[in-house]
């Protein structure tokens, strides 16, 4: 699958305020599961530089800084992404301690995974994804499935374009959230039971019905010997095949967040607008698109 990605983002201030450097993590990953053919980054008014980086759990960023006072920041960003993974469960799992929960890795995945298993989880989240476990008779990938159906089919979804995602617990007590919401229940219910799992943010080509506007996504990836991060949607109720782009993950869900920064100025209050603009299709030519295989990155 071919996606072509357009993404703005405007940033606007009531004063002019002085931007802290700011992390920018809008660039599509490459690995096993999608390839990057181009992308392109434009700030409108230059900063005074920028550099490219690779964050501790191997996310593409870009780091802005700045000089001058401004009153506006605008993002835009254009990635053309194939997805290459058509059947998520083509797989095996190679080590029998992650076949039943609670899972168990060997010394030195256990020692690399160790940020994507720690982290507390709330009573609550603890005793849902036993009963969860339970029901599952433990085997690792039922659960897995099961955990996905159960937020799809039994949470109320919500559209939320601002702010944290709420509590694991207060999204399980409640029964509602939006992606980000379930994503982290997902992650915290995986982690009480062993597993390794992070938090992804992207697009998706399957919209919710609550979305009226395409707009970023975010969904969780669970470690597993064999398969390697895999990718599952609680939100959408799928085990992630190649509907999905996927631009950060990391353990802590505020290092996958598309931009992170700050600003200085006393009292100033400050706007954010976004448009995505995601098509899809099987070939460059269905989109009217030159022949990607000779498309640099940059």
């Amino acid at each position: 699958m071919l996606f072509h990605i357009r993404h703005r983002l405007d940033y606007t201030y009531d004063q002019p305020v002085f931007l802290e450097p700011m992390t920018l993590r809008l660039t599509p990953r490459q690995d096993a599961s999608q390839r990057l053919l181009s992308h392109s980054l434009r700030i409108v008014e230059p900063p005074l530089g920028q550099a490219s980086i690779v964050e501790p759990d191997g996310s593409d960023a870009v780091v802005l800084w700045f000089k001058e006072k401004r009153q506006t920041l605008v993002i835009e960003v254009e990635s053309v992404v194939e997805t290459l993974r058509d059947n998520p469960f083509a797989w095996i799992v190679t080590d029998a301690g992650a076949q039943h929960l609670p899972a168990h890795y060997q010394p030195g995945e256990a020692a690399s995974l160790a940020p994507s298993r720690g982290g507390a989880v709330a009573e609550p989240v603890r005793s849902w994804a036993a009963e969860l476990a339970a029901g599952a008779q433990h085997n690792t990938l039922d659960f897995l499935t099961q955990l996905t159906d159960t937020i799809h089919l039994t949470f109320h979804h919500v559209g939320r374009p601002d702010g944290e995602p709420l509590p694991a617990s207060d999204c399980l007590t409640s029964r509602c959230g939006a992606c980000r919401d379930t994503a982290m229940l997902f992650v915290e219910s995986c982690r009480s039971q062993g597993l390794a799992a992070r938090f992804v943010s992207g697009y998706s080509m399957h919209h919710p019905p609550e979305v009226s506007e395409q707009e970023l996504h975010a969904w969780a990836e669970v470690y597993m010997p064999g398969g390697g991060w895999r990718a599952y949607d609680p939100s959408l109720g799928l085990a992630v095949a190649d509907g999905h782009v996927a631009i950060a993950a990391a353990p802590d869900h505020q290092l996958a967040a598309p931009v992170s920064g700050t600003y200085r100025g006393t009292g100033i209050g400050s706007n954010m607008g976004y448009t995505v603009r995601l098509r899809a299709a099987a070939t460059a030519a269905e989109l009217n698109l030159p022949d990607s295989g000779g498309t640099a990155v940059h």
